[in-house]
């Protein structure tokens, strides 16, 4: 289906930056922020983006996005799925040749996301606040090209995703990333653990915060 390039979106910014997180770390990436999320995850780092915003067409975005020159593209938020019009966005940059990856908190059904889009979908640990909004139905629509995202928080956090991960077998599924949230987890243990579990997942930090720390548009 043809994307609606007039279909109206709330932006809360458009940023050229180095992809921090993902099997993509490392790439320069143009990210487009999407205003509003209906989680209140406690350790949340972009509260700046569930107000305000500017509204734009699609086709707007797709203007200011050629403009950095660069075809690798992140669609984040806030939680982009939350706006309906975010599917016309998806699909309008895939049909416009960009490498296209959406950040989601695995909340919000992505069975129709463009099947050219790299999904990276959270499922939420308990200290997060929001384990009880996981959408475990959208398990069954990641493909191998997709990437489930776990942020943990503590080593209960830990213990819960090990679980999930064995459980559910879904290293079997697709690439499974485990990442400490920044001031509350030690990177170190978190590693350790990982190693002496054995688990089949990607260890993360958050390379865009060591490079420059929590800086908005960075």
């Amino acid at each position: 289906m043809a994307a609606d390039l007039a279909a109206k979106l709330r932006i809360t910014e458009i940023f050229h930056s180095i992809q921090g997180e993902s099997s993509r770390v490392g790439l320069p990436t143009v990210f487009v922020r999407l205003t509003g999320c209906p989680l209140r995850c406690v350790w949340c780092d972009t509260e700046y983006a569930f107000n305000g915003g500017q509204t734009s067409d699609v086709a707007a975005v797709l203007k200011r996005v050629a403009e950095f020159g660069c075809k690798t593209v992140c669609v984040t938020g806030g939680e982009p799925l939350a706006q309906k019009p975010c599917l016309d966005l998806l699909t309008a940059l895939c049909d416009a040749g960009y490498s296209v990856s959406l950040e989601t908190s695995g909340a919000l059904d992505i069975s129709e996301v463009d099947a050219r889009v790299a999904k990276i979908m959270d499922l939420k640990a308990p200290d997060s606040g929001e384990s009880a909004r996981n959408c475990w139905e959208n398990i069954d629509h990641l493909a191998t090209t997709d990437e489930l995202k776990f942020v943990l928080s503590s080593e209960s956090d830990y213990q819960w995703a090990r679980g999930v991960v064995h459980d559910r077998q879904l290293d079997q599924r697709c690439p499974i990333l485990f990442s400490p949230v920044q001031g509350k987890l030690d990177p170190a243990r978190l590693a350790d653990w990982v190693l002496r579990d054995r688990l089949p997942v990607r260890f993360q930090l958050q390379l865009h915060k060591v490079l420059w720390g929590s800086v908005a548009g960075r």
